[in-house]
């Protein structure tokens, strides 16, 4: 995706230990035309796949989610990083970030993911593929069908496009940064 990639290497800042920041772009102040770009493209890439909800974690990947919801008219859902005091029959897991590095016990109600689900997973990145090992396991306890996942931008050096296709779930990223080194940001052409 051209316009994604032209807005990483322009506006992209790369920190030690792996770290890309695109936070003027997509998981801070968002752009809402690329927002809908991203979501354009991912419902494009999954256009023969039988899917009846969006799902995500909060709360980076929930602007990209809920744009392709409203493009589907499919209802979107976001796992919480939160339990809030008026859940009362849910699915949790443990997710670890790799950016704040901390581990989350996420959550959703299981009214809102049942086995008569087919649900895509939308998030702003794939590093080592922690929050799509989450959103696999609370699908698992579902019963739901996690038919694929996208992602904006996926960091390949990290790994966790093998995690998610080794759980037999397929993988489509948008930007894929082949490496960070020397602060460096190189993208697969």
């Amino acid at each position: 995706m051209k316009t994604l990639i032209d807005r990483i290497l322009k506006e992209g800042k790369c920190f030690e230990g792996g770290i890309l920041k695109v936070d003027k772009f997509i998981n801070h102040q968002m752009d809402p035309n690329l927002m809908k770009q991203v979501a354009v493209e991912l419902i494009r890439r999954y256009a023969s796949t039988d899917i009846n909800k969006i799902i995500t974690v909060e709360a980076s990947g929930i602007a990209p989610a809920i744009m392709m919801g409203f493009l589907l008219d499919l209802p979107v859902v976001f796992a919480k990083k939160k339990k809030p005091s008026t859940m009362v029959d849910m699915l949790s897991t443990t997710v670890v970030s790799f950016t704040k590095q901390r581990e989350y016990h996420v959550c959703i109600s299981s009214e809102y993911l049942t086995k008569d689900d087919k649900v895509l997973f939308v998030d702003d990145f794939l590093a080592y593929g922690n929050a799509a090992k989450g959103i696999i396991d609370l699908c698992r306890q579902a019963g739901a069908e996690l038919v694929g996942t996208g992602f904006i931008i996926e960091k390949a050096f990290q790994n966790g496009r093998k995690v998610i296709e080794e759980a037999g779930v397929r993988c489509e990223s948008l930007a894929i940064i082949e490496s960070l080194d020397n602060c460096e940001i190189r993208i697969r052409q």
